[in-house]
């Protein structure tokens, strides 16, 4: 006890007779003042709003990715510095700090920013009022945190440029202080935040061949790996999680480190891979939810080939019923539907996801989904209607608004296609009606009206089988029975008396109630004005009603001329309907193919759409569509539309675009194309076109991705203006301009068209060239016999000498590198 006291005594004689008197504005004073003074309120109000943002914090399990850091590790970090631990944990490197949550639902958001704004303007006080700069030097080393704390508080609120001022000075006035690396991760995420990938890249690269302190190589790697991902990375991220996760032994975090990491392998594609880190993720979760959706995401990674079905699904039931994980049952019945559907067993899958919509509620995401894959699978099997109601369905409860925007543009497009299927379904069941005999008609409908016969007499034979069932109808009509009307107690009487009992408390009485109410009024919502709200209608009764079947039971339904005289006789009624139903396959091929990318189904509905002879107009778009669909990826689909253009229309631009799609890949031509194409320029200028065409044609089938196709085809077009007239001419022309617009032939086609659909205005005159009459006459142009001009190019009659040439070209005008774009 004596040598404590004699070291204190010592101490204090020493201090005071010290030459050198501490004043308030030296170094040592300063930086007392910078920390009690005005530093310690900006930190204070720093870590307050670091402690708001992780209490809301929530993480969305639906986006990609999860956001790496929820920012409590950052709190308890200020909390040491306030203990005046900087000197040997150098600013905050600690532990992690991230920018703030997308997902953040503050309740203050107004109040967050008035907080950052508060840390920002405490940190620029203390750093005007105590920075001692001497000879470019800062003497004040708490001028460091000062710096660094008006850097975070600045790309808080989104500020990053201006985070990068406040480093500038650190790295300018500070740069032999220890903690120098802390601020290059700070100015390397600043620029991440700027999305200058490039340059944050190069620092995170330097600090990592650096040696470094540990601390700082955790909180680099998490920053590092965020920012890979973002720049889309995806390969290096997964890497530098897997430093990351080696670098921090906090479970916490290493179990958010192993969840994204999951979640990116699973992107990629690495099942195998994915599971592992979502188990590991499962492993070190220390939070309920955490836990939840881990297990989903591993069911996710099921392969229905590989991996043992039964086993997987036995361990998610039992665990669903374990604890508190009874709670979330219908998250695990989503993930075991998902497994089912991915095991080849959509009927088993259905009833997983039928079940997680009868659980109680914990995740309105997942009630969506649950609908969603209801739906998908009424989809798949052309069951639009069905689809549409459960994507609605879906829509009403999904939170996750990406999901949801992407869900209401599909779920309006089987809007749009299932108007189209029933109108087909509908008009070609009345076509179908309208050619039968009296007789056919007769026997058809007799059969549909025994179909209702039989199905009524089970309805009511249930119905009476589920009265009798209750204990309706026992026989016992005494006074003191309850199946005695006049006895019965109506809730309009007292119910409290003891007379006659509380009518909720007698089941049969009740049970009885609810069927007298259904058979009164239907199923009805639970809602205001329930009388006058529409019934809820079931997915028949939708169906139903896009057929034009009526639900309402008709007297005379039961006879077959109720149902013959609505058949339409009238000879135009009749082909008004078939051509709303041509149209209507005509828009639900289009839409096959443009909504679901449902080629095959497209192509279907197009080719069952021409075998029934539509109207020209209506065959030759869906010839065109076929064609189009087909001619690149399944050319033997678009063989036979092609042929029927070619056959059916052959003078429409349809048909020359059959002939030469526009093809983007042609290659160099070779010796022998150029012979050919030589070939039939000369039949050209020998004025033999017929030939001339032929042998175009069998260049064109032989070589289609040639270099020389355009002059092929521009050649050809000269041929037809000989052989076929003026309008042939234009519509071929019209072709090649919009097939090879930046090719020389291109601009060519596009020159020729110009002349070629303008009027040339001439006067008549006479012999000696006197004007007859003062009235223009307009004149269109003709292909007549073309002119050799001294280049050897050729011209149309009737175009001015100055115009372009606008002949077809010759091989050697032929361009080094034709393309095509």
């Amino acid at each position: 006890m004596k040598k404590p006291l004699f070291f204190l005594f010592s101490f204090l004689i020493i201090f005071s007779c010290s030459t050198r008197k501490k004043k308030s504005d030296s170094t040592f004073m300063k930086g007392f003042f910078t920390y009690y003074n005005t530093l310690f309120n900006s930190k204070e109000a720093l870590e307050t709003e670091l402690r708001n943002r992780d209490k809301s914090h929530k993480d969305n399990f639906y986006a990609p990715y999860i956001q790496l850091l929820t920012y409590e590790e950052d709190a308890s970090l200020l909390n040491d510095l306030n203990n005046g631990n900087s000197a040997d944990n150098p600013g905050f490197g600690n532990q992690q700090m991230g920018p703030p949550s997308p997902n953040s639902n503050s309740n203050n958001s107004s109040k967050s920013a008035t907080v950052l704004q508060i840390s920002e303007a405490k940190a620029l006080k203390a750093i005007e009022k105590y920075s001692v700069l001497k000879n470019g030097v800062e003497k004040n080393k708490k001028m460091f945190d000062a710096h660094i704390i008006l850097a975070q508080s600045r790309i808080y609120q989104n500020k990053p440029l201006e985070s990068l001022d406040a480093l500038n000075y650190i790295f300018t006035h500070m740069s032999k202080d220890k903690r120098l690396p802390l601020a290059k991760i700070y100015e390397a995420f600043a620029y991440s935040k700027m999305e200058n990938y490039y340059k944050a890249n190069e620092l995170f690269l330097a600090l990592k061949q650096n040696k470094i302190k540990k601390n700082y190589r955790k909180m680099a790697s998490l920053y590092y790996s965020e920012m890979l991902l973002k720049n889309g990375k995806r390969e290096l991220a997964v890497d530098e999680l897997e430093n990351a996760y080696a670098l921090n032994k906090n479970k916490k975090i290493r179990s958010r480190i192993s969840f994204l990491r999951g979640q990116i392998l699973a992107n990629l594609g690495k099942n195998e891979e994915a599971r592992e880190s979502f188990v590991t993720a499962y492993k070190n979760a220390n939070d309920f939810e955490f836990e939840v959706k881990s297990q989903v995401e591993i069911a996710k990674t099921f392969n229905g080939k590989d991996d043992d079905y039964e086993g997987a699904k036995k361990y998610l039931e039992n665990i669903s019923k374990k604890g508190t994980y009874v709670s979330r049952k219908n998250e695990f019945y989503y993930a075991l539907g998902l497994m089912a559907n991915k095991a080849g067993k959509p009927d088993e899958a259905k009833e997983f996801f039928a079940q997680s919509l009868k659980e109680k509620i914990s995740d309105p995401q997942i009630r969506g989904l649950d609908y969603y894959e209801i739906g998908k699978a009424y989809f798949e099997k052309d069951d639009y209607l069905s689809a549409g109601a459960y994507y609605d369905s879906a829509l009403v409860v999904m939170n996750y608004q990406p999901t949801k925007i992407l869900l209401q543009e599909q779920s309006g497009n089987i809007k749009k296609l299932t108007a189209n299927y029933y109108l087909i379904k509908k008009n070609d069941s009345i076509l179908s009606l309208a050619k039968m005999t009296e007789a056919e008609k007769e026997a058809y409908f007799q059969k549909y009206i025994d179909g209702i016969r039989a199905k009524e007499a089970i309805e009511l034979a249930k119905q009476k089988s589920e009265e009798r069932s209750k204990g309706f109808d026992t026989g016992d009509y005494s006074a003191n029975s309850i199946f005695n009307t006049s006895a019965q107690a109506s809730f309009a009487d007292n119910p409290g008396s003891s007379s006659k009992g509380f009518y909720f408390a007698n089941q049969n009485a009740v049970s009885r109630g609810e069927s007298d109410f259904k058979r009164t009024w239907g199923d009805r919502s639970l809602i205001d004005n329930w009388r006058t709200s529409a019934r809820v209608n079931t997915l028949q009764d939708l169906k139903n009603e896009a057929l034009g079947n009526t639900s309402t039971k008709d007297p005379r339904r039961l006879e077959t001329a109720f149902y013959i005289e609505k058949i339409p006789t009238d000879g135009s009624a009749i082909l008004a309907l078939k051509k709303q139903r041509d149209t209507a396959s005509l828009g639900l091929g289009r839409m096959f193919d443009s909504y679901f990318g449902n080629t095959k189904l497209a192509t279907k509905t197009l080719y069952d759409l021409v075998d029934v002879k539509p109207e020209d107009d209506v065959k030759l778009q869906a010839l065109y569509q076929i064609f189009s669909m087909n001619y690149e990826k399944n050319p033997e689909s678009a063989e036979r539309a092609k042929a029927m253009i070619i056959s059916d229309f052959p003078y429409s631009s349809y048909a020359e675009y059959v002939k030469n799609p526009k093809n983007a890949n042609f290659s160099q031509s070779s010796a022998d194309v150029e012979k050919t194409y030589a070939e039939a320029f000369e039949l050209y200028q020998q004025e033999k076109f017929e030939e001339s065409k032929k042998v175009i044609e069998m260049a064109l089938e032989k070589y289609p991705k040639d270099g020389l196709v355009p002059k092929f085809a521009l050649l050809n077009a000269f041929d037809t203006g000989k052989t076929s007239g003026k309008e042939i001419m234009i519509l071929q022309l019209e072709q090649i301009a919009l097939n090879y617009s930046k090719t020389s032939e291109g601009l060519k086609a596009k020159e020729m068209l110009k002349y070629l659909k303008s009027d040339i205005t001439i006067e008549k005159t006479d012999d000696n060239g006197a004007v007859i009459s003062d009235k223009p006459v307009q004149q269109t142009t003709t292909i007549d016999q073309p002119v050799t001009d001294p280049n050897g190019g050729t011209e149309v009659r009737g175009i001015p000498s100055n115009s372009q040439k606008i002949g077809p070209p010759e091989l050697k005008n032929r361009p080094k590198s034709p393309t095509n774009n």
